[in-house]
């Protein structure tokens, strides 16, 4: 029985056997092409299967998604922007195949349960800060899926003191102050020469000046969502990962800063923020968990 994952990213597209002797090296990627996305889509998919009959796909996309009607419209998918079906897509290429999709924060919140550092406890929120930034949330040891399937979109949380505008229409998301490639833009913006999130996270770590106020920011700002979202949950543990979780003490230490400053409930005393182990490979590792929830029903 073969069973793929599939990652709808916003870099690009991964795929992957779901297997115990599959490694890294076995993972296919593909940019986001100007046109085709679907075609290269399924063109990785093929690939990954190897020309074996599929069971199972387990798909984790950035959002927003509609998981019922089975739709992506990732902003970095120019195409989908308006909705693409992307299940009814994905059956037709594989037909017989039970497909699952989920918004790629409830995959990683699925990835860090399963094998990651929240599968000892009950109630955690598992972030990845990249590019953009994604989050999921487990209650109970259930991980919340929400009304549409967009439960824990954490990048449009409003944080206290930032003003700044978001591509969703708003004002003050923490997606326009901490994802990566608003970061990078801010630093732009005061003479820092580089391109790319990799480019900000080296240059903070060498101690660049302008990288380094603009991971201050990121830290701050993270650290107040963490701090606004764990009284309402009630969470104990809060997982932090993505490529911006990186950058070392620039990062970790005006977050920490900040969660210490505005977390002060009594019950919030044993709140703990940690990195997580995952590296970039939670939304396609809990792909997996889906492609085999699928695959049992």
């Amino acid at each position: 029985m073969t069973v793929l994952a599939l990652e709808i990213g916003p870099a690009g597209f991964a795929a992957t056997r779901v297997a115990e002797d599959v490694g890294t090296d076995d993972i296919r990627r593909a940019p986001i092409p100007a046109a085709g996305a679907w075609e290269a889509c399924r063109t990785l998919l093929h690939e990954t299967a190897g020309g074996e009959d599929v069971a199972a796909i387990g798909i984790g996309s950035s959002g927003p998604i509609d998981m019922t009607a089975g739709v992506v419209a990732p902003t970095a998918v120019k195409e989908w922007q308006t909705g693409f079906e992307l299940v009814d897509s994905v059956k037709k290429a594989f037909p017989g195949a039970s497909v699952q999709l989920g918004l790629d924060g409830v995959c990683l919140a699925l990835a860090e349960q399963n094998f990651g550092a929240t599968g000892q406890v009950m109630d955690a929120v598992s972030i990845a800060v990249s590019d953009r930034i994604s989050a999921g949330v487990m209650v109970g040891g259930l991980v919340v899926v929400g009304r549409t399937g967009n439960a824990g979109h954490l990048g449009h949380l409003l944080v206290p003191g930032y003003d700044e505008p978001c591509e969703c229409g708003g004002r003050g998301c923490l997606e326009a102050v901490a994802g990566g490639l608003s970061a990078v833009r801010w630093a732009q913006g005061r003479g820092w020469p580089g391109a790319t999130v990799a480019e900000l996270v080296s240059a903070a770590q060498s101690g660049d000046e302008v990288a380094g106020a603009a991971f201050e920011r990121v830290g701050t700002a993270l650290g107040r969502a963490i701090a606004s979202i764990a009284p309402l949950l009630d969470v104990g543990l809060v997982v932090v990962g993505g490529s911006m979780a990186t950058a070392g003490p620039a990062l970790w230490k005006p977050l920490n800063t900040a969660v210490a400053t505005h977390a002060r409930a009594g019950f919030l005393a044993a709140l703990r923020v940690v990195p997580s182990e995952l590296e970039d490979l939670g939304v396609l590792a809990g792909a997996g968990v889906l492609a085999l929830i699928a695959a049992q029903d």
